[in-house]
């Protein structure tokens, strides 16, 4: 793998910031300055000493071809990941002219790269003994399948008469009642080992303090709520594959057992969700020869970012392995064969209109889905009262922006990009409206992250 002809952009290289503060105070490492002693391989190893405000200067080492993106080691107190000295050297290394120059590693360098790709092994290695183990006793999987199962079903049991309550005493008793309510259901399907129905009904919990028109959005919530479970209930008369999907929905774990796609996967988008316990990482990718979008997830504790990180642009020679369910798009990252590399790669576009089609369709496979991944073709940006949207260029027809992008920097991103002109943007397109994600101009320029 031969790293120095690949160069990053700056906006890859800051696009993997924890947040805006490491991202201003890695831009102003970004420079010679204040480094001494750089140097990369040809292995994707990328080191450097930065002068801090101490009399020793921190020791930075950053491994770029690491198959689940950078992974970096600083001397710094810092606890964030990547910290602002290792952004500024990406950006040093990214900028291409001669600051860090091909070299031998230091012995610091060289032994974290080494015991990092050794460990790298013997993980991989232990995860495949474990799966073997785990699959050597089919009859004590089953047996712990049907006790958590039992649990479950006893969890939704007791949501289905929850929700009777509720609606029988009217949805005005759930503004009275409070959060509190929500909650102690919530811990109730914790118990029962169903973190996805847990998950639902705390969002139930938000709902009445949404803002006008709660009691619609209560209402739908709670059909959708009772659909699934419902379907747990029912779930030996599905069909095989939407019984896999109310599996995850409800929150059992699953593994990827699709056939292995190779493919070269464009990073199409990443971005992060968090609450008090769990930083979730979604990332887009897109396959240049297959033609297929898959979403990888990975988990953070809180206050941590996940460790896969991939810079939006790139693109990545890869297996992909899909997870099982009806309409479902999430995959696992398998063998990586080449290193994140930039790459003249676009997604096709569709109309809105067609976006809009595209959702629906993918409802009669996962009733609850909020959104699908989809790329928009020569859209402008348009103000539309106090809300904005991406019309087509090409007829009048339009998709409302989400109140989340609205609230977004990235919005205006999107409108200098545009300047009136029509654009190519992938988001995600569901019932709350479009929320653009990443942007190209027309012709042949370089993705622009908006998240």
């Amino acid at each position: 793998m031969t790293q120095q002809g690949v160069r990053w952009t700056a906006d890859q290289v800051l696009a993997l910031a924890p947040d805006a503060a490491s991202r201003k105070a890695g831009s102003k490492l970004g420079a010679a300055g204040p480094w001494s002693e750089a140097g990369s391989t040809d292995e994707g190893t990328v080191w450097g000493l930065c002068k801090g405000s101490g009399s020793k200067p921190y020791q930075t080492v950053i491994d770029i071809a690491d198959a689940a993106g950078p992974a970096y080691k600083c001397s710094c107190p810092s606890r964030k990941f990547p910290c602002k000295h290792a952004l500024g050297l990406l950006l040093l290394w990214a900028g291409g002219d001669g600051a860090v120059p091909p070299a031998q590693p230091p012995d610091w360098a060289e032994q974290w790269a080494r015991g990092r790709r050794q460990r790298s092994e013997e993980k991989r290695a232990a995860g495949a003994s474990a799966s073997s183990t785990a699959s050597g006793d089919p009859e004590a999987a089953r047996r712990r399948a049907e006790r958590r199962a039992v649990r479950v079903t006893a969890g939704a049991t007791e949501l289905e008469q929850r929700l009777t309550d509720l609606l029988r005493g009217g949805l005005a008793g759930a503004e009275q009642a409070g959060y509190g309510m929500w909650e102690e259901t919530a811990a109730r399907m914790v118990d029962a080992q169903a973190p996805g129905l847990a998950a639902r009904v705390r969002e139930l919990g938000a709902i009445p303090a949404s803002g006008p028109g709660w009691p619609v959005r209560l209402l739908e919530e709670c059909a959708l709520l009772h659909l699934l479970d419902q379907g747990w209930l029912r779930r030996e008369r599905l069909p095989g594959a939407l019984s896999d999907t109310v599996r995850s929905r409800v929150g059992l774990p699953v593994s990827a057992d699709g056939p292995p796609v190779r493919d070269r996967w464009l990073v199409l988008a990443q971005y992060d969700t968090a609450d008090v316990k769990l930083t979730t990482r979604r990332i887009w990718l897109y396959g240049a020869d297959s033609g297929r979008t898959a979403l990888l997830l990975s988990y953070g504790a809180a206050g941590r970012a996940p460790e896969l990180a991939l810079p939006v642009g790139l693109a990545l020679e890869a297996e992909v392995a899909a997870y099982p369910g009806t309409g479902q798009l999430r995959a696992a990252l398998g063998e990586q064969f080449a290193p994140p590399a930039p790459a003249a790669i676009q997604p096709p576009g569709v109309t809105t209109a067609e976006a809009t089609a595209r959702y629906g369709e993918a409802l009669r496979d996962d009733p609850w889905l909020d959104s699908v991944p989809v790329t928009l073709d020569r859209v402008l940006p348009t103000p539309d009262g106090d809300s904005w949207q991406l019309a087509d260029a090409d007829s009048d027809t339009a998709l409302p922006l989400t109140p989340a992008a609205r609230a977004r920097p990235g919005l205006w991103r999107l409108v200098a990009l545009s300047g009136g002109r029509p654009v190519k943007v992938f988001g995600e397109c569901g019932h709350r409206g479009f929320t653009p994600l990443t942007a190209w101009p027309e012709g042949e320029g370089e993705a622009v992250r908006l998240c």
